[in-house]
């Protein structure tokens, strides 16, 4: 099948910028234009790269370890910029925790608020980002669409919120900044009490003081976990039609396997070198990129 002929998900466009149906635009507009306080706290991502499990770290670190309310959603305490603006932040009380996939020279800056970067490898973010893509019929238009029609979007950078490649660069680039943590997902399945004391350092009281207490940091480690993530799953997202899969579906490393060719391995390897020169980013994940190349060649 030709690309031109393949199946592609349905986005909402404002001056060249994807967005899902349903983003009003004066949200995103006005999200732009939303000034920061020096005591902001954003968790910034490229979608599916863990932007809800560290938005939920970081809410339970704020909060002393309590869990949501029962009944109440998490984008209530933690909105996303793009999609409420600036109304909606500016209506929340207390310390402003802030959602947004913006690349860095998008965001809204300021030099003193904080930003927690999550990032993730671009394999197994392309077969999360088709699930969720999928599955959100209403935003996409895409229940039908396979996993080859969403890799050719996703390699073409023609997805929502744009490029990953240019978004990872983006915010990789400010990673030595005082105000900004670049954290990976894959550090966080590998060490994540590790990850939740770093992150409580990084923003301040109230967060420092709940990492200094044991039975606390015991409590978001076990609050955090998929078993717990993966229940009541309206915390985190309007409901899905029945037969597909939830908002949080797998939560582990290397599930790209189950879904790419070897020649698409190759081809986002390849075009993952071209993009970085295999320097800065491209280094960020050598056991994945081996498995990679093991699989591309069909030795895995």
């Amino acid at each position: 099948m030709s690309t031109s002929a393949r199946r592609r998900p349905r986005y909402v466009v404002h001056d060249g910028f994807r967005m899902p149906m349903g983003f009003p635009v004066h949200g995103f507009a006005s999200g732009l234009a939303y000034r920061p306080l020096a005591t902001d706290v954003f968790v910034a991502s490229y979608p599916k790269c863990g932007t809800t499990w560290m938005q939920y770290i970081v809410y339970l670190l704020m909060n002393g370890a309590r869990p949501l309310p029962p009944g109440r959603k998490l984008e209530e305490f933690f909105p996303h910029l793009e999609e409420v603006g600036t109304e909606g932040v500016t209506a929340l009380a207390g310390r402003r925790l802030i959602k947004t996939h913006l690349p860095f020279e998008m965001t809204p800056f300021h030099g003193e608020a904080r930003y927690v970067y999550v990032a993730r490898n671009p394999f197994d973010c392309a077969v999360s980002f088709y699930h969720h893509t999928r599955g959100f019929v209403h935003h996409y238009d895409f229940a039908d669409g396979t996993f080859d029609d969403f890799f050719e979007c996703f390699i073409l950078g023609e997805v929502d919120f744009g490029d990953y490649f240019d978004h990872l660069a983006s915010w990789y680039a400010q990673r030595r900044a005082p105000n900004v943590l670049f954290v990976t997902y894959e550090r966080m399945q590998e060490d994540i009490e590790g990850v939740i004391a770093e992150v409580a350092e990084f923003v301040g009281e109230p967060a420092s003081s709940a990492a200094r207490d044991p039975s606390m940091v015991a409590a978001i480690r076990e609050e955090v976990s998929f078993g717990r993530m993966s229940r009541d799953q309206r915390r985190w997202s309007s409901a899905r039609p029945a037969g597909m899969p939830e908002f949080v579906r797998k939560g582990i490393v290397g599930d790209w396997r189950a879904a790419f060719s070897p020649q698409q391995a190759r081809r986002l390897r390849d075009e993952f070198v071209r993009r970085t020169g295999g320097t800065g980013p491209y280094r960020l994940w050598p056991e994945i990129l081996a498995d990679v190349d093991a699989y591309a060649v069909g030795a895995g």
